[in-house]
């Protein structure tokens, strides 16, 4: 829970600040300082879809980059809420139509298949961020490139795919986009971790 929460942070940054793009650009000798003006998240809303385990501790971080959140979990009591810090939302579309950056913390089950498609992207603000490091097949992937290219969607970061391996995505080579091949567990310590636990 905690390796793929601190991906999810990581990734959260990483399309704020264009991190990706701007290394490979100074890796390259270019020095294009004016063209990757980022995002600060402090003070941004953050809309989480599932607090459970791992969307808990991305909410723990989150507030400690000073981001407000948000969190829709049909599972999480009003309670649980605000122990975490999180302001609960009834509706998904609320928390889309509020957020500025989304994140997704749920399993793939046929509710959920592509909970976020064009409706949906629709619904969020104009610039809004998404971030899937939860299930492959939870986003519709042609609708994020849609809202990449036309400009509605300032940003998206990829940990999981509908098909993995994922050797070629509508997502690969947008601008604003940064994709992983599914890194979410893929620490040291996480990795001790699942095999002391399947010991």
């Amino acid at each position: 829970s905690i390796t793929t929460a601190e991906h999810t942070i990581a990734m959260i940054l990483s399309v704020a600040r264009r991190i990706p793009e701007a290394n490979q650009s100074t890796h390259l000798g270019k020095w294009e300082k004016a063209k990757y003006v980022g995002t600060e998240v402090t003070g941004k809303i953050l809309g989480l879809v599932g607090a459970g385990n791992i969307g808990s501790v991305v909410a723990s971080r989150a507030i400690g980059l000073k981001m407000r959140v948000l969190a829709y979990d049909p599972f999480l009591s009003s309670e649980k809420a605000m122990a975490l810090g999180v302001r609960k939302v009834q509706t998904l579309n609320e928390l889309l139509e509020t957020a500025d950056f989304i994140s997704l913390h749920l399993p793939k089950t046929e509710k959920t298949k592509n909970i976020i498609s064009t409706k949906e992207i629709n619904r969020m603000k104009s610039g809004a961020k998404l971030i899937n490091c939860a299930r492959g097949g939870l986003v519709d992937e042609e609708a994020v490139a849609l809202a990449i290219d036309c400009g509605h969607l300032g940003g998206a970061a990829f940990d999981v795919f509908n098909v993995e391996p994922a050797k070629e995505s509508c997502l690969f080579g947008l601008e604003k986009v940064v994709c992983t091949p599914h890194l979410g567990a893929s620490t040291r310590e996480a990795q001790e971790k699942v095999a002391v636990q399947v010991a």
